[in-house]
């Protein structure tokens, strides 16, 4: 059997896969991944994403392998609702679900767009039934069996969505799925941490709970708002849930929701566990969705951001001018950037480099410099890059080292 925890691609920590240290997971052969970028991502504040765009989005993730896809909220607009009616058109691999609030005319306009199947949202704590939404505790209860057997009644697949789950007293929500398991109708549901307010260790006691009550798959549905979001949806896999909801770039309400890409690297590599996700359109993914929302991917994000694969350190580019020479990148990357498409490995000059970032770049530009030279232009590299507080160009660097600027 291959070794999990290495192999050309990648190089991450064998105690991952030890047995002691994995004693006590439950872990799949497989997670679904439920994208949500096209509604809770578009929830986020100053993004819109117009019908054409969201077909691009659509086909995109369809491409890299995304299982389901929420196109969006049909009831919310005329041109949501054309935009869902599209994306089902378009006849992908992916199911297409719609999110509908438990009211049977949103469950209408699902059927409309002949989506596979509904996220049905209903408050589910009490305090929010009461404050947020100004609701008897029962209406929640008698909406929820009323949708849930209507849109099962009419064909569609139904994942009962209840909002604010994790700040519910397990009485109030016990009675809301208990209710809506026996009288109503649900073919999954989804723990909805909405405000991102569990820690790891609560989330897997929590799923193993509702798991025990209801008997049907749990969905896990993280908030980022502590920078939980991939550790919490771990976390639920761990203890027995198959699916879990995510955005392109983590983009969503607040702070956002469980990135896709951290997601699907985190349990491919250090669980080894299947998403199905082709990996090397991660990048080309992500890109997109930051183009079309117009929010900026930080260049340190994990698995997608444009300078994880950069070298300014210059004792991390002594490592790297004699680890490229021996073709040993994952002695210094946990993964190679070609596996999650992304720009090869790249050394620039700044107020960090060293004489071994000197000597690279000056082979790489193919001109010779002695030792002393070496000083003087590290010298230089160093002042100019803190005077333009940014690293330098390869022609700035060359005329710092009195050569002629490249013709590229």
């Amino acid at each position: 059997m291959p070794q999990q925890w290495k192999s050309s691609t990648h190089y991450v920590s064998f105690y991952n896969f030890l047995p002691e240290a994995r004693r006590g997971l439950k872990l799949p052969k497989k997670v679904i991944l439920h994208d949500v970028t096209l509604r809770d991502g578009e929830q986020q504040a100053r993004i819109t994403f117009r019908r054409e765009e969201k077909l691009k989005i659509a086909q995109a993730l369809d491409e890299a392998g995304v299982e389901r896809i929420e196109a969006g909220l049909p009831s919310v607009s005329p041109s949501d609702k054309q935009a869902v009616k599209e994306i089902t058109q378009l006849k992908l691999d992916a199911k297409i679900y719609a999110f509908a609030r438990c009211m049977k005319t949103d469950v209408d306009s699902a059927l409309d767009v002949d989506v596979d199947g509904v996220v049905m949202e209903i408050p589910s704590s009490d305090h929010l039934v009461k404050y947020g939404y100004g609701w008897k505790a029962e209406k929640a209860v008698d909406l929820s069996v009323e949708a849930t057997n209507y849109a099962h009644d009419h064909g569609l697949k139904v994942t009962f969505f209840t909002i604010d789950s994790t700040r519910a007293s397990f009485e109030v929500i016990s009675k809301l799925t208990g209710r809506v398991a026996k009288d109503g109708y649900l073919d999954a549901l989804a723990l909805a941490d909405t405000f991102g307010v569990l820690n790891p260790q609560a989330t897997a006691y929590f799923v193993k709970r509702m798991r025990s009550l209801i008997k049907k798959p749990v969905e896990i549905h993280a908030h980022n708002d502590f920078g939980l979001g991939v550790a919490n949806a771990l976390a639920a896999i761990s203890a027995g849930s198959e699916v879990a909801h995510v955005t392109v770039n983590g983009i969503g309400e607040r702070t956002g929701n469980t990135p896709m890409e951290e997601l699907t690297m985190a349990l491919e590599f250090l669980y080894g566990v299947k998403t199905g996700i082709r990996l090397e359109k991660l990048g080309p993914l992500s890109k997109l969705v930051s183009s079309l929302s117009e929010v900026m991917v930080p260049p340190q994000k994990p698995v997608v951001g444009d300078d994880i694969f950069t070298i300014e350190s210059g004792i991390i580019a002594g490592w790297w001018t004699r680890l490229e020479k021996l073709g040993m990148p994952l002695e210094m990357y946990p993964f190679v950037p070609e596996l999650v498409g992304h720009d090869p490995i790249n050394m620039i000059l700044g107020k960090k480099s060293g004489r071994d970032s000197i000597l690279y770049k000056a082979e790489k530009l193919g001109i010779g410099v002695d030792d002393a030279e070496v000083d003087r232009l590290l010298t230089k590299v160093k002042a100019l890059a803190l005077e333009k507080k940014r690293p330098i160009t390869d022609d700035e660097f060359l005329s710092l080292a009195g050569r002629p600027a490249s013709r590229s």
